[in-house]
């Protein structure tokens, strides 16, 4: 799923706010009433950038500061205008949108907007009644808001949902008819990063990322990064062998990029284990472990991370580039 998709995806899970929620009340007034009034509320309330037009209650235009003393202010204009309705000088056709419209999509519309009209107020409504307005503002300052938050559920490295997305779909999954979960794990990557250093080992994963995310990417799939070389997806189906099978295919073609030639020609490398011994490590190879509801019902998180966590060392112990599933 791609990052516009992740972000509808994270608003409708309440982590983002809907336009709504920051709009302003601020004066409307009919259509019929008087510039004299428009004047006088101007007047009486500095901070005042707009005021709403409406028709019983259904918003039909706006009157801004600047557009109306600059119809005011024209030679013959305070006598042309001040005594007639506003009707003469409100901007008809504004942007008006629904309570529970989304920030992000109302910044795009707004921004959409012709060059002299982008920073008008925005009209919030409520079912079509007026309910309040949004300034262009108040709007770009929630939005940076909401980037921030969503930044803070994406691993940095990979810009994938990281662990607090991880967990919230994993809980989805338990109510889901058919699920398949596939923790992907890379094997003696970290014998790569000591002999490659940090700046290759980021790109060997940065481009794992972009791998999984050609083969698993889908409206209805999960991806996430849950840090260093492990990996996550969560599929609605049980339809995973083809899947793992192009992606192994994939990663084993991928891999040799890395290496050096002496390397790829020896198919191994001399580093450190974790005691500290000087041992030959094969090339990077991906496990992927796989939980399904298939078999088992599951209750719970902690269920299926036990599960995935014995079936991820049954599958390290087999010699490269491998698939198991809990059956």
């Amino acid at each position: 799923m791609n990052k516009e998709k992740w972000q509808e995806s994270i608003e409708g899970d309440g982590m983002s706010v809907n336009i709504g929620s920051i709009a302003e009340k601020v004066p409307c007034i009919s259509q019929y009433e008087k510039n004299l009034v428009v004047d006088q509320l101007f007047y009486n309330n500095s901070e005042l950038q707009g005021i709403v037009v409406v028709d019983q209650e259904i918003p039909v235009g706006i009157i801004t500061r600047t557009h109306f003393y600059q119809k005011i202010g024209t030679l013959y204009g305070y006598n042309l205008y001040m005594g007639r309705t506003v009707e003469l000088l409100f901007k008809k056709n504004p942007l008006a949108v629904e309570y529970l419209d989304s920030i992000s999509e109302v910044s795009k519309l707004a921004m959409q907007r012709k060059a002299e009209d982008r920073y008008d107020d925005v009209i919030v409504t409520n079912k079509g009644r007026f309910a309040g307005i949004v300034s262009i503002q108040n709007l770009l300052m929630k939005l940076v808001d909401v980037q921030v938050e969503f930044a803070s559920y994406l691993n940095p490295l990979t810009r994938l949902p990281g662990n607090i997305m991880i967990e919230e779909k994993i809980k989805n999954a338990l109510f889901q008819n058919e699920f398949s979960i596939m923790y992907f794990d890379l094997d003696h990557f970290k014998a790569y990063n000591d002999t490659y250093g940090f700046k290759k080992g980021d790109q060997l994963l940065q481009s794992v990322g972009q791998l999984l995310k050609e083969h698993v990417e889908r409206d209805d799939h999960f991806l996430g990064h849950i840090g260093g070389d492990d990996f996550i997806a969560i599929v609605p189906h049980y339809c995973y062998g083809q899947l793992c099978e192009n992606l192994m295919e994939d990663f084993n073609l991928l891999i040799k990029r890395f290496y050096s030639p002496e390397h790829l020609s020896q198919q191994y490398i001399t580093s450190e284990d974790r005691q500290g011994n000087i041992r030959q490590f094969p090339l990077v190879s991906i496990s992927i472990a796989i939980v399904t509801n298939r078999y088992r019902a599951y209750i719970s998180t902690e269920e299926i991370v036990e599960i995935v966590t014995i079936v991820k060392k049954r599958c390290k112990e087999i010699q490269g580039s491998c698939f198991l599933a809990d059956v």
